[in-house]
């Protein structure tokens, strides 16, 4: 047969394929002009069935089946060439192609299930010829045709490890906006469906095969190896083997042809997954021509706040549950899939006491697994943070959550609405077939604490190849897995107390470490302190126990809300004596610095930051003076850490606070951040008082970058309003009230409600300022009634505080201005919501105040007009 029969042949093949499938179904077929390569473009074909009924996995079929071309390897006996076929006119503005925005969910292209592959049923009005990929020479000439996939992924075997990584490669090459198809054709159960897969393999341009031990032996593999090097098209990837232990008797000619591709051969092991990924995408990136996507780095040292410890002892048995958990399955042969067992579970908490060692143990297991995770998403699980810190992970993840413009799809959304779709976009994002490593740390309630919604609500119940650890003092979180962790062991709580020192201690000196071990509660938290101290002081146990045991505490100081120092008590006195150390130091910095610091969120917090709480308080109280009478620091005034005079700096003074154990740091942010252990925010909170907390408001004022700091933002918050069942915890004056909610209320709110399209938040804490201003309002009313109503003889002795009159008058008019621009804002806002007549009313308001204030041509008043004929303008369409 020649060139031109056999092309013929191909035409009419391919022409009765779409014309049949078209009058059944009645599909439309779009075309989507990828921008990824204007030169070479790519186009996607996707058919639509018009009933909607139709399986939505159905899609990739017709896709194949309606490509314009058909395997060179197929053969017809027609000599008639076919007539011309009618089709819908192709649009190019299709948005149908995979882009790096948005990745098509994997249920509808997913092949790679263990189970039966099902196939839709489609009568033809012709046989279908079975397409083998293993006969004739295969054609480069039809890799420069238009097709709808631009890779192939092959694998075989049931290891749920290899499924979730080809599921992992997948996503990645289509994140960068490289089509792919992936299948595991061993598991095709009809002819149909290989002859899809075959056509999808003759169409591509590059085939990425993941060789096992096993996979060679599957002879359908070995097709796909021999048929992509042919085209020269080949990338093997080795998935936890290499090619030396691949055995070569049965499957001769597959290891001939994948030692012809060392040049892109890829070896995925434990340690390197997320490396192996990014290399397979950048390959076929560069490739493919889309040279538009930046390469990033493999490395990303910001993901997890917390360096790793260097220093961590014991809990091999429950890191080696956590990984038998998420990985672990039957070390059985793969080609038995009934034996198989899929992972144990996807969620798993971390349950234990106070200072058990519970975020050591996920932050580990952070760091021993990276690499086998796309990215480490470490959120604080507080619960006045939970939701924030949620909504914020959007800034690792790259995703948009703002809220969006007035109208979309010609309708204004509800602020309900809003909310959940920002939630969707990142659950979306989170718990698909792109496995991410999400920890909860420290979390406290499993209800939500702003609405009380389920925990379900924000981590579901299918989380895909995504993985959660939560670290909490709950001893259960709905019907997650658990995992309780225990106190450290005798010997590997020694080593954590010594394991900074390289001498070992006399035997007289170990038996006082084990009374320390003993009266700490066996807490990892008290150990890790003790054995700062031992290291800095460069000191005997002996003599640290006996100071420590010197220390008097009352009665009245264990009457703290908590009852965790009835229990601690001895870790109640390593505190205080970390606090008389700082004290004797000199180092009243470092000091103010813990007392003001534990006031602002559980969150990393600059040293900067800290530095500006800490200038807005006085030396330590005479609580600590009393502390330090009761202390004998004698033993240690020879101590190299004393009498070191280096802390000058704000780094420093943070820093020091590390070296004692009190704080980590953290590397989240550029500079020097610190944040203060659970155990240590308790302790001073109590002991720092409300002047601490005080100064803690004062110093979010500087703070530069309000979307990354927005945790320590609601801190000040919540003492100065409370919110819910809260009250408030900082009175402040209404001069200092005014430049908390111009500086920092108001453009919270604002970034709350545009960034994170938490609306009702926002709504929420404007109205609450509004009402304060109120407040102050009527306390100005008030002080002017009782000075028009005084005698004139206390008048005249009085004279000197006109000028204190003067200012209030002045502060009463920015108390009122601002209440005008708070009623503005929230009409604004109330009208991207819909609310048109409550934001009516409140701009109405607004321009009452300002036209009083400050006239009917005044540009503030003028603007709120604008915002009033437009709120009007909308009710009365709507």
């Amino acid at each position: 047969m020649n060139k031109d029969q056999e092309a013929q042949n191909l035409s009419k093949i391919n022409s009765t394929t779409i014309s049949a499938i078209d009058s059944m179904l009645n599909l439309t077929i779009k075309i989507s002009n990828s921008t990824h390569n204007p030169k070479n473009e790519t186009f996607n074909i996707l058919a639509t069935s018009s009933s909607h009924n139709s399986p939505s996995s159905s899609s990739v079929f017709y896709s194949a089946l309606q490509s314009p071309y058909i395997s060179p390897r197929a053969t017809g006996d027609d000599p008639n060439p076919p007539s011309t076929t009618t089709t819908t006119p192709l649009s190019p503005l299709s948005d149908d192609i995979p882009s790096t925005s948005y990745t098509p969910p994997s249920e509808r292209f997913d092949f790679s299930d263990a189970t039966k592959l099902t196939v839709p049923r489609i009568s033809f009005s012709f046989p279908v010829p079975r397409i083998s990929v293993t006969k004739g020479s295969f054609s480069p000439v039809s890799s420069a045709k238009l097709r709808s996939w631009d890779v192939y992924i092959g694998f075989h075997g049931q290891n749920p490890n290899l499924i979730r990584f080809c599921k992992w490669v997948k996503s990645e090459l289509e994140l960068q906006g490289i089509a792919c198809f992936l299948a595991d054709r061993s598991k095709y159960a009809d002819s149909q469906s290989h002859e899809i897969a075959d056509r999808v393999i003759c169409s591509v341009t590059f085939g990425v095969v993941v060789v096992t031990k096993c996979s060679l032996l599957n002879y359908l593999t070995n097709e796909e190896i021999r048929v992509f090097g042919q085209k020269k098209s080949l990338i093997p990837i080795f998935f936890e083997t290499s090619l030396s232990e691949v055995n070569g008797k049965d499957c001769k000619e597959g290891v001939e042809w994948l030692m012809k591709c060392n040049e892109f051969k890829l070896e995925a092991n434990e340690g390197n997954w997320r490396c192996c990924v990014v290399k397979a995408a950048g390959i076929l990136r560069g490739k493919l021509g889309r040279k538009s996507v930046i390469d990033k780095e493999i490395e990303n040292l910001d993901e997890i706040p917390f360096s790793r410890n260097r220093f961590f002892i014991g809990r091999e048995e429950e890191l080696a549950e956590i990984e038998t958990s998420f990985f672990g399955y039957d070390d059985l042969q793969e080609n038995d899939s009934n034996k198989f067992k899929k992972l144990k579970s996807s969620v798993l908490c971390i349950n234990g006491g106070s200072g058990m060692g519970k975020t050591e143990v996920a932050l580990e297991f952070a760091h021993r697994f990276s690499q086998r995770y796309k990215k480490v998403i470490w959120l604080g699980g507080e619960g006045k943070y939970l939701r924030q810190n949620l909504l914020s992970s959007c800034l690792n993840l790259g995703l948009d959550v703002s809220a969006d413009p007035e109208k979309e799809r010609g309708r204004i959304r509800s602020f309900d609405e809003q909310e959940t779709d920002a939630f969707k976009r990142i659950k979306h994002e989170l718990f698909r077939d792109m496995p991410y490593l999400l920890i909860i740390d420290n979390l406290e309630t499993d209800k939500e604490w702003w609405e009380g919604k389920d925990l379900h609500d924000l981590i579901p119940r299918n989380t895909g190849s995504t993985h959660v650890i939560i670290t909490t003092r709950l001893s259960k979180v709905m019907s997650f897995k658990t995992m309780p962790l225990q106190s450290l062991s005798l010997s590997d709580a020694m080593r954590l107390t010594t394991g900074r020192r390289k001498k070992e201690y006399p035997a007289q000196e170990v038996e006082i470490l084990k009374k320390l071990y003993e009266k700490l509660g066996r807490s990892s938290f008290g150990l890790w302190v003790i054995g700062s101290l031992l290291y800095e002081l460069s000191i005997p146990p002996s003599d640290l126990f006996h100071a420590i045991s010197e220390i008097f505490v009352d009665e009245a100081t264990l009457q703290f809300d908590e009852p965790f120092w009835e229990v601690s008590h001895f870790l109640l006195k390593v505190l205080i004596f970390c606090v008389n150390l700082l004290n004797e130091t000199k180092n009243h910095l470092a000091l103010r610095m813990l007392l003001s610091g534990v006031w602002f969120a559980p969150s990393p917090i600059s040293s900067n930051l800290l530095a500006a709480a800490a200038s807005h308080i006085n030396p330590p109280t005479n609580q600590f003076k009393k502390w330090a009478r009761n202390t004998n620091l004698t033993p240690f005034c020879r101590s190299g850490f004393i009498d070191c005079k280096s802390w000058k700096t704000e780094q420093d003074s943070a820093l020091l606070l590390v070296k004692l154990g009190l704080a980590r740091r953290s590397n989240m942010q550029p500079g020097c951040c610190i944040m203060f252990h659970p155990i240590t925010q308790l302790f001073a909170k109590r002991k720092g008082g409300l002047l601490a907390a005080q100064a803690t408001i004062q110093s979010t004022r500087k703070i530069e970058n309000p979307i990354l700091n927005s945790e320590h933002l609601w801190a000040s918050v919540f003492l100065v309003f409370g919110f819910k069942s809260s009250s408030p915890v900082v009175q402040l004056k209404p001069l200092q009230m005014i430049q908390l909610i111009k500086k920092t209320a108001l453009p919270l709110a604002i970034t709350t409600f545009t960034t994170f399209s938490r609306c009702n938040s926002a709504l929420e804490l404007l109205k609450i300022c509004t009402n304060v201003l109120e407040e102050v309002e009527k306390s100005f009313a008030s002080q002017v009634q009782d000075w028009c109503h005084r005698s004139l003889c206390w008048k005249k002795k009085k004279k000197k505080s006109n000028f204190d009159q003067r200012m209030d008058e002045y502060v009463w008019q920015d108390v009122t201005l601002l209440k005008a621009t708070l009623l503005e804002t929230r009409a604004k806002l109330l009208l991207r919501g819909g609310y048109f007549d409550h934001g009516e009313e409140l701009c109405r308001t607004c321009i009452s105040i300002r036209t009083v204030m400050l006239g009917h041509n005044h540009a503030q008043t003028l603007a709120a007009q604008e915002t009033l004929s437009k709120l009007v303008r909308l009710r009365c369409k709507i």
